[in-house]
Formats: structure tokens, sequence, C-alpha cells
């Protein structure tokens, strides 16, 4: 019995010995595995490597995405740059447009503006009636339009020389009445009328003007403030000239010439233009658009005190 049992303690002691030879002689290839795992920077799993060298080819960024990143950039500054063309040609062309109407408006209106002068000698008894006998008008820019003697209707008695200038010799080869007052009208037609009590040289013409076409330096509140002359004062053009415009006028002995009068007027005028435009175009407006009436007033009528009895 005491053998049996020395028999099985031997053998388990040889199987014993076998493992454990067996065990060491697969741990020299486990390390020389991981040794080698490790001097490659490569693990075996997913964790990083524990020499802390990265691959190069998980540092870099791929290829394609440097691609993409300068495509975009390229895109981006090509539509950058050509919005801002398109912007700048925008805005270029709504300037000249805006330029090339302001232009165009403005010399619509020059074109649309005379100034007109009459020199008149008396007729019938005394010379106590005054008619044309020298007409003149100019352009915006002072441009001579029409200039003529004109032939009155009534004998005259009186040239008044002295503030006219009309001599008798004028008016032998004066234009007619009618004939002069027909190319007037057509020069004033649609035209803004410039001039210095303008309503006497309308009539000596036996013409009418629209109102809102008109523009008096005689009456004019603009001009007087201006010169500082008082505000119930209707000042003279030659007053006028010599305190706005720093200009001599009717300083001939000859007498008074229609065409640096029309002149005058019309050098006052632009001085206050674009107000005085203003100030028409307010009132025309006023009256294309006059303001509703007002109810607030009235509202309180609505009471029943105000209503008869039987309602």
């Amino acid at each position: 019995m005491k053998r049996k049992l020395k028999m099985f303690m031997d053998n388990n002691n040889v199987k014993k010995t076998k493992r454990c030879s067996q065990s060491e002689r697969s741990e020299p290839h486990r390390s020389q595995s991981e040794v080698c795992e490790t001097d490659s920077g490569f693990s075996s799993g997913r964790s990083s490597p524990v020499s802390g060298r990265s691959s190069p080819l998980s540092a870099a960024p791929p290829l394609q995405s440097q691609v993409q990143s300068q495509v975009q950039s390229q895109v981006q500054s090509q539509v950058q740059s050509q919005v801002q063309s398109q912007v700048q040609s925008q805005v270029q062309s709504q300037v000249q447009s805006q330029v090339q109407s302001q232009v165009q408006s403005q010399v619509q209106s020059q074109s649309c503006v005379v100034s007109l002068d009459c020199e008149m000698v008396g007729t019938g008894p005394k010379g106590r009636v005054s008619e044309v006998a020298r007409c003149s008008l100019v352009d915006y820019h002072g441009n001579v339009l029409f200039d003529r003697y004109v032939r009155p209707i009534g004998q005259v008695t009186d040239y008044r020389s002295q503030w006219s200038g009309i001599r008798k010799h004028h008016l032998t080869q004066a234009t007619p009445f009618s004939q002069a007052r027909e190319q007037v009208v057509a020069l004033l037609q649609g035209k803004v009328l410039v001039g210095h009590s303008v309503q006497f040289d309308l009539k000596s013409l036996d013409l009418v003007h629209p109102g809102h076409m008109i523009r008096d330096t005689s009456c004019t509140r603009l001009l007087t403030r201006l010169a500082g002359f008082p505000r119930e004062l209707r000042p003279s053009l030659k007053a006028l000239t010599n305190q706005l415009l720093h200009r001599q006028i009717q300083v001939s002995r000859s007498g008074h010439c229609p065409v640096e009068d029309a002149v005058a007027a019309l050098d006052l005028y632009k001085l206050v233009e674009g107000e005085w435009e203003r100030e028409v175009e307010l009132s025309l407006s006023d009256e294309r658009d006059p303001a509703p009436p007002s109810y607030a007033s009235s509202q309180h009528y609505m009471n029943d005190q105000y209503w008869p009895a039987h309602l």
C-alpha cells in the first residue's frame, strides 16, 4: 500500500514538472512579442501606443479634406469678389442714373425759364395810356430770345424817352403789335415767366399767363428779406439789383434797356430760386390735396340732447 502511494506521488510530481517546463518555454515567446509591440509603437488592442509615438497617417489630415478646404476657400473668395463687383457696379449705375436725372431735370427746369421786360410809351390824351414800344425776352442764361421795337396801336403822344429810351425814329420800322404779340406768346408757351412788376408788361401785351408760372421779383418776400428791406416795402428793380447783385442798372441818360432789366430780374430770381420753387410746389400740392375736414370738433353733436325728441 505504501509502495502504491509513493508511485502515485511520483507520477504527480512528474506531471507538474512537465507543466512547468512547458510554461517556461512559452513565456519567452510571449515576452518577445510584447517587446516587439512596444518597440514598434503599435498595440494589439485599441489603446494608444505605449511609447507615445503616433502613426504619420493618423496625425496628418487626409488629402481629401485638404482639397475640400482649399476648394471652399477659393469658391468663397470668388463669390465675395463677384458680390463686391456686382454691388459696386449697381451703386455706380444708381449714382450715375441719379446724377443724370438731376442734370436732366435741372436742364429742363432751366430751359423752361424766361425773363421779360417791356418799355412803354404814352398814347392818347396827354399820353396817359401806356403801350409797349420795345419788348425783350431772355432765357435762363441771359441769351436774348426776342428784342424788338413794337409799333403801338394808338398815336404816340409821349415817348417818355427819359425812362423808355424810345425815340420817334425807333418806331418807323417797328414790328406791328399783333405780330410781336404772337411771337411773344409762342416764346412764353409752357415757360416760367420772371420779371419785375411783370403784370404791367403782360397787360401792355394783352396777355394772360398762369399765376403759378409767374415769378415776380417785386412781390416775393424772399428777396426783400434777403436785401434787409422792410416787409411792407416794395423795392424797385434798381434797388434790389444794387443791394443784392452789387450792380448798377438804369444809369444811362439815354433811358432804360429792357434786356438789361430782364437779365437783372433773372439774376435776382436765381438767388432764391430753390426756396422759391419749393414754396410754389408746396402751395400747388396743398391746392391739389386739400386737408380732409376734421370731424372731431363736431362729434359731440351725436349726443341725444341735439337730436329731436320724437326720434
